[in-house]
């Protein structure tokens, strides 16, 4: 086992996260700081350089080789940047720079944060053994990634999956990202939130969040269940569009509000048969990661490791498996 370790950070709108990590997954430093997500991008860029100060400063640092950065987006790998909608402060903002200058020059890779979800659930969690995947987030934000023939697709700019921002309402509010009736401005916690107290939900003592409103609808509060309802209608809507295109077999679903746990996955397996109707999306399976709020990391830096041939990391990402676990069972890879 090599004693070669990568560094990742995990940007989003709520917290910056970063660790170090070794090749098998495992996790050794880490260091977190509130994202101050409606401050200037300097403001910002000093959180992360706190959580950077943070690992460079442990004497496991002298072995890291690689930085890697999921990031909210979208982002743009191709020059280095990003520009996340729950980040005003962000636009184009060169964060790839930034971020090796404060790590000595040591390379850096930056993939969006869905599809450094997708990376890690493909290597150890719910989409391990699948050749065609998507993996989602769904939290303050909705992002995603894709597994295509047994490896994470990035795209060009690494954005590729950002299912988050495919309309699925026409005549839908507008979403932050200039479009409009978005997945992401129907299912993300906020705007689950958001709607059910429009709706007339009231809020108790434990707040007015997603976490709050998905127990109101589990003790079977109308209201509650009908925001959460209507969110799985518009992931279900996003999800089966995505497998027409691609023909993937697997939805993983993680992120804060998928802790809802059957609040989301009751209405949205029973949604998603409405929208996944041609004989070749029908046997699509949607179930919940398994990677946890370590999912960025963890695939931040199998996606470096990946771009600088770091060996062993991410390797059983990469290797197709042969079987992938369907509504009916697990069933052989392209049978």
């Amino acid at each position: 086992m090599s004693d070669e370790l990568v560094a990742a950070l995990d940007i989003g709108g709520t917290k910056i996260a970063g660790a170090l990590v070794r090749e098998t997954g495992a996790l050794t430093v880490r260091a977190r700081r509130a994202t101050p997500a409606r401050a200037s991008g300097p403001t910002v860029m000093a959180a992360v350089r706190a959580v950077l100060d943070e690992l460079t400063a442990s004497p496991q640092w002298s072995r890291v080789v690689a930085v890697g950065i999921g990031s909210a987006g979208p982002v743009d790998a191709s020059v280095g940047t990003v520009s996340p909608v729950n980040i005003p402060g962000w636009r184009e903002y060169p964060l790839v720079s930034q971020v090796r200058q404060a790590v000595g020059g040591l390379p850096v890779t930056l993939v969006g944060d869905g599809v450094a979800m997708a990376a890690a659930e493909h290597w150890q969690g719910a989409a391990r053994g699948c050749a065609n995947a998507l993996c989602m987030v769904v939290s303050t934000g909705v992002g995603g990634g894709l597994i295509l023939d047994g490896r994470p697709h990035l795209g060009p700019t690494g954005n590729a999956g950002h299912i988050g921002h495919i309309s699925v309402d026409l005549d839908g509010d507008p979403c932050p990202c200039g479009s409009q009736g978005c997945v992401e401005r129907i299912a993300s916690g906020p705007n689950i939130a958001s709607r059910a107290v429009a709706d007339g939900w009231r809020a108790g003592p434990e707040g007015a969040g997603a976490a709050a409103v998905a127990a109101a609808a589990r003790a079977g509060d109308p209201v509650a269940r009908a925001s959460y309802e209507r969110a799985a209608q518009a992931l279900a809507a996003g999800i089966a569009a995505t497998a027409t295109l691609v023909e993937i077999e697997l939805a993983v679903v993680g992120g804060g509000v998928a802790g809802a746990g059957e609040v989301l996955f009751a209405p949205l397996r029973r949604a998603l048969r409405d929208y996944a109707r041609l004989s070749f999306v029908r046997e699509l399976s949607v179930v919940p990661a398994q990677m946890g709020t370590d999912a960025g990391l963890v695939g931040a830096a199998a996606a470096a490791a990946r771009a600088s041939d770091v060996a062993g990391f991410g390797a059983a990402a990469q290797t197709r498996s042969e079987r992938c676990v369907g509504p009916r069972g697990p069933r052989r890879l392209g049978a």
